[in-house]
């Protein structure tokens, strides 16, 4: 057998207390068929926060009618056809989606111009306010690496000590690994974070059932252990937070007591290839705009991200409690998409939801290439639709539909734009190979001339990409505002020339995206459930052939729109090239984002040339040496006190079930037969190993070989 590989502190006399005393906090399912009768809930919205809706929606109103004006005007020479209604209809939704966005933005602009919150101000350059609570903080873990979550877990430990707060802070690691091999470790390296960090205050749990997922996580802790917490902040497996942050988002709760989530606004760190330094260097630059105007107009109606948010604990048990919905998987089942919806019953019961997009210190990572993206957007998808089921809820606030109604949109989106492309091309199409009919029955003075303004038509085109370009811009604006933050991003030059690159790549990318989030779609109107699938993280690791082979139709999607566009004329290729080139070129696009990048100075943000504290040291952490396990039951049988934490954390099995685990009865019949551990090890499968290690009788079986 090979050698476990331990710190001494991890030898027989392990002693590992997994779990706190239980202070249970009941958490129901809600109704969505009744609402909670809440005055705050009734109120109308002050003048104020109703001139600054007005200004939203109003300015969207203005952008889409003039939009559809114009594009009117392109269409109407010779009459509009049934083909061309639909893509005027079309348009104008995509449009309307364009004009609300860029709204957003430019009120975005102008309150960062201001350089005032006004909706839930947390100054951050304050002394550190003092807080009187206690505070859990949850980090759900799904088949993560435990070596980098539990860097990132000490780290915020340890900057939470700095703080003189720690006695305040519980902190809970929440597994619902079914890797049998990342569970061990996970329980090795917790072990190794409690001698590290000497604290009594940090706990592990290992759920053995995963219902509801993420959600059904964090419900199972709040049933247990919630009613001793005023407070608890949600982190992701690639979640970091400073000590300074957490203490003013305590204190930002405690001094407003109507609110029951204040939601930051994590910044990307850690990418290394050039995708994901795209998405870290357009959100650092874009995000800080877009979440100031959202904040600017939502005020206590704001939204919640999942992660990186406070959340008071008795407002969530008693209103976030999710229903299970009716109907069979993808639309049915337990709602995936949690947080949208958490954030809409807490609202609906009259507590408020806010942001405070101006508060540092609150960093996550993103998926390292277009297609491990496109995986989480795949799960974020199903989610997203199953909100179609959530929407005439009663009782919810309209603008927590309207939150619902963005999330479904952003999936919808993708094919109509598709479905306009394609309706585009075939009207051209139709005009090259149908003969026209010039003079229809009936009597007509002059010929009725089948054609489109293509002068007008530009302008429409150049008019709607300005909308897309110009929040970017606005953000850049900003940024030559702000000179500590400028020079902390290397010069507004270079920021500039990153702007630039970073908007023609996102074009290149953006028809694949397309393509992608349509096939989703239709995939899940067609009944197929996305799973729970691991994410990857770092540099990804992703095999030639695996981008090939899902890059594949989109090229074939672009080859064959050039074919059908050069059929009809070289002008009209050229008027579609950029959605053609980015198609047809898909798979040396994928290949060269999801590698590491040599453009890194390029797209450098402010937390690379200039890392903060709290990051800095989880990255310190992260490059100690591992502990590695030669595999989950051999390191139970080398590592006595090891078993023993083990099998002192195991849940106790239920009473009686209908239900009959398959893979513990074929790992218990294999042991029966085998002779000896080694025999036993060779024979199981992970399935089988992994409800092996969920039960204590046949665990102690096994222990027992030679």
């Amino acid at each position: 057998m090979g050698a476990l590989t331990t710190s001494p502190a991890l030898g027989s006399d392990l002693s590992v207390r997994y779990l706190p005393d239980e202070t249970p906090l009941p958490m129901p399912p809600c109704r969505l068929d009744g609402s909670t009768d809440a005055k705050l809930a009734r109120q109308r919205a002050s003048g104020a926060v109703a001139a600054r809706r007005l200004f939203i929606f109003g300015g969207t109103i203005a952008l889409t009618a003039g939009g559809a004006v114009e594009m009117y005007d392109v269409l109407k020479v010779g009459g509009v056809t049934v083909l061309e209604g639909i893509v005027l209809a079309l348009f104008l939704v995509l449009l309307a989606w364009i004009a609300f966005s860029f709204m957003s933005s430019l009120a975005g602009f102008f309150v960062l111009l201001r350089r005032r919150q006004d909706v839930l101000p947390i100054d951050s350059h304050d002394p550190l306010p003092a807080i009187t609570g206690r505070t859990a903080m949850l980090l759900p873990t799904y088949n993560e690496d435990p070596h980098h979550l539990t860097a990132r877990l000490r780290a915020m430990h340890e900057s939470i000590g700095e703080t003189g707060h720690a006695a305040l802070f519980d902190w809970f690691l929440l597994s619902d690994t079914t890797d049998p091999d990342i569970w061990i470790s996970e329980e090795l390296a917790f072990a190794e974070l409690q001698r590290s960090c000497g604290s009594g205050r940090l706990y592990y749990r290992h759920r053995s059932d995963n219902t509801a997922r993420k959600s059904g996580n964090i419900a199972e802790w709040v049933r247990r252990f919630g009613g001793a917490y005023d407070c608890m902040i949600i982190l992701d497996a690639d979640s970091l937070m400073s000590g300074d942050t957490i203490v003013r988002l305590v204190h930002a709760m405690e001094a407003n007591p109507q609110a029951a989530l204040i939601q930051t606004l994590p910044i990307v760190v850690n990418a290394r290839t050039l995708f994901s330094r795209l998405q870290q260097f357009s959100s650092r630059l874009y995000g800080p705009l877009i979440a100031a105007g959202n904040a600017w107009w939502h005020v206590s109606e704001g939204n919640y991200w999942g992660h990186n948010a406070i959340i008071r604990t008795k407002a969530f048990a008693q209103e976030a409690g999710l229903p299970e919905l009716r109907g069979r998987k993808p639309f049915g089942g337990h709602i995936l998409s949690h947080d949208f919806v958490e954030a809409a019953l807490m609202r609906r019961a009259g507590w408020g939801i806010f942001m405070a997009p101006a508060l540092g210190g609150s960093f996550e990572e993103v998926p390292p290439s277009l297609l491990d993206f496109a995986a989480r957007d795949r799960r974020w998808c199903q989610g997203n639709l199953q909100h179609l089921a959530v929407l005439p809820a009663r009782g919810l606030h309209w603008i927590s539909r309207l939150h619902l109604l963005t999330g479904i949109g952003s999936y919808l989106t993708a094919p109509l734009w598709l479905l306009f492309l394609l309706l585009g091309i075939l009207i051209s199409l139709q005009a090259y190979f149908v003969k026209p009919e010039y003079f229809p029955k009936g009597f007509a003075l002059f010929p009725t001339w089948p054609a489109q303004d293509p002068v007008l038509a530009a302008w429409v085109f150049a008019a709607t990409m300005g909308l897309l370009i110009l929040p970017k811009l606005l953000a850049y604006l900003v940024l030559l505002t702000k000179r500590a933050e400028r020079q902390a991003f290397g010069g507004g030059f270079r920021v500039l020339a990153a702007v630039i690159a970073e908007s023609l790549l996102a074009a290149l990318i953006a028809p694949s995206m397309m393509i992608f989030q349509s096939t989703a779609v239709a995939e899940i109107l067609l009944g197929r459930d996305a799973g729970w699938q691991v994410q990857r993280r770092g540099d990804g690791g992703i095999r030639r052939e695996e981008v090939y082979r899902k890059f594949a139709v989109p090229s074939l999607c672009g080859m064959a729109m050039a074919a059908s566009a050069y059929a009809v004329s070289l002008p009209l290729l050229l008027w579609m090239s950029p959605v053609i080139i980015g198609l047809a070129l898909a798979i040396p696009i994928g290949l060269v984002t999801s590698a590491p990048t040599r453009m890194a100075r390029l797209f450098a943000t402010p937390e690379d040339n200039l890392s903060p504290t709290v990051l800095k040291r989880a990255s310190e952490l992260a490059c100690l040496p591992r502990i590695e396990i030669p595999g989950a039951l051999l390191a139970l049988w080398q590592n006595r006190g090891l078993l023993r934490a083990h099998m002192e954390s195991l849940e106790p099995p239920p009473r009686k079930s209908r239900w009959i685990d398959v893979d513990l009865a074929i790992a218990r019949a294999k042991i029966e037969q085998s002779d000896s551990f080694e025999e036993v090890v060779a024979s199981l499968s992970a399935r089988e190993r992994f409800a092996l290690l969920k039960h204590r009788v046949a665990l102690e079986q096994v222990m027992k070989l030679q």
